[in-house]
Order: C-alpha cells, then structure tokens, then sequence
C-alpha cells in the first residue's frame, strides 16, 4: 500500500476491505512522506520493518527485486500522486488498484494507459458503490431489457460536511479535497461528482455526448467548488442530470440513482442499499432485497450475509477487490482467465472520469454552454 498512514481516513477503509474475504494480504508499505508516521502505521498494522519503506519508489524498486515481491499495490494517496505512483510501480510490472479519481488531468490518465498495457497490467479504479449488490442488479435488469429503452436518469450526491471553511480547521480530508494543486480542478464534481457519474454510466451503459454544467463555491476563500448541476445528453437521445453538492445541510452521504424506461423504472438509496425499487409502468412498486429470492445471481454472488443484516460502504471495497483478485490469480499461476465478465471500474473509467470533470469545467466557465463529452 502507498498512501494510508496514520489518521487517513481512506487508507483504512482499503485495508479492512482488501482483508475482507481472504484474498490478499497485506506485506509492505510506503504509509506517508513522513516516515516516522509510515514507521508507526506499518508496525501498528504488522509489517515487518523491512518492508516499511520510506518513499513509494524505494518500495517499487525493492519489491521488484525481491522473489517474494509484492502482487498489487494499493494507491490510496491525494488524488495528485495518483499516476506519479502508479507509473513507478507500473514501470516494475506491478499491477495496481488505485482509489479515485484518477488523475488531475485526462491527459496524464491517457499517459498512463499506454504504460498499463505495454506492460500488460492489470489495473483497477475502486468505484466502490459499483460493488454493491442491488447496484449489479439494477445493471442486470437494464441489461436484459426489463426496462425497455432509457430515457431519463437521474443522480445525486449531496453531503454537508463541507458546509463551512472547515479546511481551514486543521482536518487533513478537508484541507487536501479543497486544494487544486493535491485535488485537481474539481473540488466536490472530482470528490463525488465523478462517483455520480460513474454509477450512471455502470448501470445504464449510456455514452455521454454533451452536458451542461453550473458549479459554484459557496463558502467564501474556498479555491475549489462545493456544489454542481449538471445537465445531461447522452447518445440515443436519452437525458439526465447530476448534482452533488458538500454544502447541503442535512445531507450525510445521500448519493442515490432514477432510472426511467419506456417499460419500466427504478430507484436506489445509498443509505438504504440493501434494497432497490422497481416499478413495471401500470404495476405496484416491487421492492427487491439484497439476498432476496428476487434478486439475480450477479447480485447474489456478490452478497456474504442473510437479508435483513445491512451490508454496505466497506464491503462494496472489498467486492471490487474480490473481483480483481480473481483476475490476478489466474495471471500469477499463468492460468487461462475470461475477463469479458469483469465488473470492476478499470483505467477506461478513470479516464472517462477525468473527461467528465474536465467537461463540466469547461462547460461553467462558458456560462454552462452546451459541451461536448469527447
């Protein structure tokens, strides 16, 4: 793991989920740039002292070396680091599951796909709500028609944690998402705009062609926005809209998804997601469970617990890191492998993430001009 030290909120959450089902374990770190707190993450999490590193690339080019060397990395750094560390792994032939968004700029995204398939690596982006059971469902219905064609979708992502300067508090979650140089150009659309964003695109397979975008920065001094609406045009002339926000009080971590057909149509709730809503035109409201006799087999084969015991935010990471890991085994024992079937978001997505964010500025800064998604 690159990144992940002491009091990262994020770093956490990758190391219960990549533990979760046994699949990997964790052997070597380069935890922070400072290594005293690297020192003290590595240990506390039982690492062996040689294995903790001081910087990424001393842990690239040792673990390269070693006959036990690691598999996979895991980036869970600022956003800016993102492709400075993949890259250096990349280089050592070492595959690599790194937390979004991407990149701070498509470009260096494209770059760094050229490095990942001259190297014929395996590379995943861990849009973790694409691993929640009722999410693969709803991608499932859409998929085999049950909805008939798409004509509306509707997304949002609103929190309030951002509601007033508090990056100027001292908390480091705050002060890194709200500085353009560690975050990119997009404040709250790179945050969870682009999860918004991504959950459209993996439910309902629709290709963006142009958008409109409004973003604003509330809190005064803030240098990165804390509220978008976006506007939608998808190729097949179906429409849409986002919007996130970290200013709207009240809000926790309401992301949630509308999907309309011309057959049917449904709705999910992040804070409620062990249960999707579907509604055939003409017809009562089903509501389908995690772990239901409803529920498909792309569903299932994600769901660990009986229904009615809530499953969520930590094992939607470690359904994704699940899914790589099956990829991974096969390549490591030189094994035939079928990746046709893959759910887990790779660089293509990370990349389309960037186009998204890049768009969507574009799009405000010319008075939310139509723009094209290219």
């Amino acid at each position: 793991m690159v990144g992940g030290g002491k009091d990262a909120f994020i770093g956490g959450v990758h190391r219960i989920a990549l533990r979760l089902d046994g699949h990997y374990e964790l052997v070597a770190g380069s935890f922070s740039s400072n290594f005293a707190n690297s020192k003290e993450t590595g240990e506390k999490i039982g690492i062996a002292q040689d294995r903790i590193y001081e910087t990424y690339k001393e842990m690239a080019e040792k673990e390269a070396s070693r006959s036990d060397g690691i598999d996979v990395v895991s980036i869970v750094t600022p956003n800016h680091l993102h492709v400075p560390v993949a890259k250096i792994f990349a280089d050592k032939g070492i595959n690599i599951i790194c937390d979004k968004p991407l990149a701070l700029t498509s470009k260096e995204a494209v770059e760094l796909k050229k490095t990942i398939e001259n190297n014929k690596l395996i590379f995943a982006l861990t849009h973790n709500y694409t691993g929640y059971p009722m999410i693969r469902h709803a991608r499932f219905l859409i998929q085999k028609g049950d909805l008939g064609s798409i004509r509306v979708v509707q997304a949002e992502y609103p929190q309030d944690w951002l509601t007033t300067k508090l990056e100027d508090s001292g908390l480091k979650q705050a002060e890194w998402r709200t500085d353009p140089n560690r975050s990119g150009g997009g404040g709250c659309i790179g945050d969870i705009g682009t999860h918004a964003f991504n959950l459209i695109r993996f439910i309902s397979g629709l290709e963006v062609d142009e958008l409109s975008a409004d973003i604003h920065t509330f809190v005064k001094g803030r240098l990165l926005d804390d509220n978008a609406q976006i506007m939608l045009r998808f190729k097949g002339d179906a429409k849409g809209a986002i919007w996130s926000s970290q200013v709207a009080v009240g809000n926790e971590n309401s992301l949630q998804i509308r999907v309309y057909g011309e057959k049917a149509g449904l709705e999910w709730k992040q804070e409620d997601p062990n249960y999707l809503h579907f509604t055939k035109f003409g017809h009562p409201t089903q509501r389908i469970t995690r772990g239901g006799s409803g529920a498909s087999d792309e569903a299932n084969q994600i769901t660990r617990i009986p229904p009615g015991h809530p499953e969520g935010y930590l094992e939607g990471f470690a359904n994704i890191y699940s899914d790589v890991s099956r990829e991974l085994f096969a390549k490591i024992n030189n094994q035939n492998y079928d990746n046709s079937k893959n759910c887990y978001p790779t660089i293509n997505d990370g990349i389309e993430g960037m186009k998204f964010i890049e768009a969507v500025l574009k799009s405000s800064k010319n008075n939310s001009k139509w723009t094209r998604f290219e």
